[in-house]
């Protein structure tokens, strides 16, 4: 990239091994030890954005009530079916969780794929060495820049997140370790979200309905059911993230739906999380990410 805009200056560093539980976060700390400016951008590897990205996140930053500014993001699928599993679910079912913490709650927590942040903001909460052991280290520099005393919005620039999960197993660790960030970081949300699902409830209803004799009953809960899915698909994922796959296709999301169910339940198992090559255990009181003792090994 530094050769493509060989007229923007530009710094590559190589931190080595981190000696933090939590790589990203000591990478950012790294970064912000030799940033030129009050503003720091942080972004995944496997982010999209438009030419306009910095000139609509930074704008916000520009209040100076505002700390960080975060963005919703769709996701866009590279691999296959599982790996469209995932992307739908980006679009889909993610939004609809932000947007219902927005409407209720406000935003006060970041999403991770790309963080516009001031650095003030970061110094005021301990910089991001305060992050060194958290998990879910985007929602906490959120929330702590929240309790801080700053706004933290939520911008209108959608982006594209890219899903490369070739199979079952890559997509089931991914959106396993996601489900289990969210039930540390928010755990009563978390509970709670076990009813946005519309699937399992409408496959329960009709199971429930038939040995009584009503199968019209169960018919009819079930289509509400994939009525509600195909609706959300359309609402949000098109509507919202203009996400194409959500509208062209929006009877994926009634699989997606079900197999969101499914990870939400194996998020109460066993306080342990996959990150690429490493195996993690979180302690329950602090959401705090720390390495195994084998993988140490």
């Amino acid at each position: 990239m530094s050769a493509r805009y060989p007229k923007i200056p530009c710094r590559i560093l190589v931190t080595g091994k981190p000696p933090w539980p939590n790589p990203p976060a000591y990478s950012f700390s790294r970064m912000t030890e030799v940033a030129a400016y009050e503003i720091l951008v942080t972004s995944d590897s496997d982010v999209e954005v438009s030419q306009n990205y910095l000139q609509e996140v930074v704008m916000p930053l520009l209040d100076p009530e505002v700390g960080m500014v975060t963005c919703l993001y769709r996701g866009k699928n590279v691999a296959g079916f599982w790996s469209g599993m995932t992307a739908l679910g980006m679009s889909v079912e993610m939004t609809a969780g932000v947007l219902v913490a927005n409407l209720i709650e406000g935003i006060n927590f970041g999403l991770g794929p790309t963080i516009a942040v001031k650095k003030e903001a970061v110094a005021r909460v301990g910089g991001y060495q305060a992050l060194g052991d958290y998990f879910a280290n985007d929602y906490m520099i959120g929330n702590l820049i929240h309790k801080a005393g700053y706004r933290v919005v939520l911008s209108h620039h959608i982006i594209n997140h890219i899903v490369s999960q070739k199979s079952f197993r890559k997509m089931w660790d991914s959106q396993l370790r996601w489900a289990k960030s969210t039930r540390y970081s928010r755990p009563l949300g978390h509970l709670g979200s076990s009813l946005i699902f519309a699937v399992p409830f409408g496959l329960l209803g009709f199971a429930a309905a038939v040995p009584r004799g009503k199968p019209w009953l169960g018919l009819f809960l079930l289509g509400a059911a994939f009525l509600n899915r195909i609706l959300e698909s359309w609402l949000i994922g098109w509507g919202v993230v203009r996400d194409p796959v959500a509208l062209k296709r929006p009877w994926l999301y009634l699989v997606r739906d079900l197999l969101g169910f499914g990870v939400w339940v194996a998020s109460y198992t066993a306080a342990r999380a996959v990150w690429r090559s490493s195996n993690y255990e979180l302690d329950r009181d602090k959401i705090v990410l720390r390495e195994n003792a084998s993988t140490r090994n």
